[in-house]
């Protein structure tokens, strides 16, 4: 009976991690408790954003090795020059700017799990030296001679072609063979669309009341639709601009649509001479008609444009609600650049940015 409500809770838990009831979700849960059950290096392949570093820490709770170290290394993200030192550790004095013993990532996850992301990116010449520590369970520090073992489960993330990697010459073969004992594929957001108003709702959980945004029947079929290049990364920081946006609303396919593409080119206001129409929109924010000079009187065209400047930063302000970030895409400046202009004309901050 203990037992039951055991495995009751630990799949619980692991739905609060993996959210949704796509046949892509469930097959993910599946394949990570059944990798839970052993130490096998894993490698996890998917598209950006599709949440492998979330699946690489899911393996580690849910496995014998949960309460222990979980150390998460962006192998892109780290000079190619100090990744060596990064993974192994170094000692004091072994070269320029090593004033100290440095303890690496290895010796440090020792009885829990390394997740290295973006694999592909790592330079071949530490490949070779990646592969003697998987082969040995040993790690010798930058300028010791010391080997070091350590008890290190290993999961690794790539979105790259490893095959291609392979076949042209950058990513060695027999590393791919160590570190992919198992390689399991993380689904693209495309391939679980499903799943988005949960994984909405999983985004909203903590939003107070007046944050939280509607969606019509409409709006989701438009969210299914979409390709999510960005996959959940991109449909979380959705969420997040709706909220910031569009707070207590319901929103429409046409809000949709314009959230979806927040960088679209917004129409030139300086140039117009009529109303500025936004897109999908139901209003209009009219726009004074250009002076022209009269015959023999000069005109003040520094005064001129700086009347133009004002009204444009108003409209932008309306339109964005107050949101200085969102005013300043309106109006193609930098965000430091239109509090800039603010200050000058006196304009008054309406809401935080």
């Amino acid at each position: 009976m203990t037992e039951g409500r055991q495995a009751r809770g630990d799949q619980a838990a692991l739905e609060t991690l993996i959210i949704g009831h796509s046949a892509a979700a469930q097959h993910l849960r599946d394949m990570i408790r059944r990798l839970a059950r052993s130490n096998a290096s894993v490698m996890l392949c998917g598209p950006s954003g599709s949440g492998k570093e979330l699946v690489a820490r899911a393996i580690h709770d849910e496995g014998v090795r949960a309460g222990k170290t979980f150390s998460a290394i962006n192998c892109g993200a780290i000079p190619g020059e100090l990744i060596e030192s990064e993974l192994f550790g170094h000692e004091k004095g072994s070269f320029t700017g090593a004033t100290a013993r440095r303890i690496g990532h290895f010796e440090a996850s020792d009885g829990g799990t390394i997740f290295l992301d973006e694999i592909g990116d790592m330079r071949f010449d530490m490949q070779v030296k990646l592969l003697r520590v998987l082969e040995d369970r040993t790690i010798v520090r930058v300028g010791s001679s010391e080997m070091r073992k350590v008890d290190v489960r290993v999961i690794s993330a790539t979105h790259q072609d490893l095959s291609a990697a392979i076949a042209d010459g950058k990513f060695r073969e027999d590393l791919f063979f160590r570190l992919g004992v198992v390689v399991l594929q993380v689904p693209s957001l495309a391939n679980r669309v499903e799943d988005i108003p949960a994984l909405i709702r999983h985004f909203q959980r903590n939003m107070p009341a007046d944050a939280k945004c509607r969606f019509d029947e409409a709006a989701l079929a438009l969210l299914m639709r979409h390709n999510w290049p960005g996959n959940v990364r991109e449909l979380r920081n959705f969420v997040e601009r709706a909220s910031v946006l569009h707070g207590g609303e319901t929103l429409g396919s046409g809000d949709v649509a314009m959230l979806l593409n927040p960088t679209a080119a917004m129409p030139r206001l300086a140039a117009a001479t009529g109303p500025v129409a936004v897109p999908d929109a139901s209003e209009t924010v009219p726009v004074a008609p250009r002076k022209s000079p009269a015959p023999g009187r000069p005109i003040d065209l520094k005064r001129e444009i700086e009347t133009i400047e004002l009204e444009q930063i108003h409209v932008a302000l309306d339109l964005a609600d107050g949101i200085i970030s969102e005013a300043a895409r309106l109006l193609s400046l930098k965000r430091t650049t239109l509090i800039e202009k603010m200050r000058k004309y006196g304009v008054q901050q309406q809401q935080a940015a």
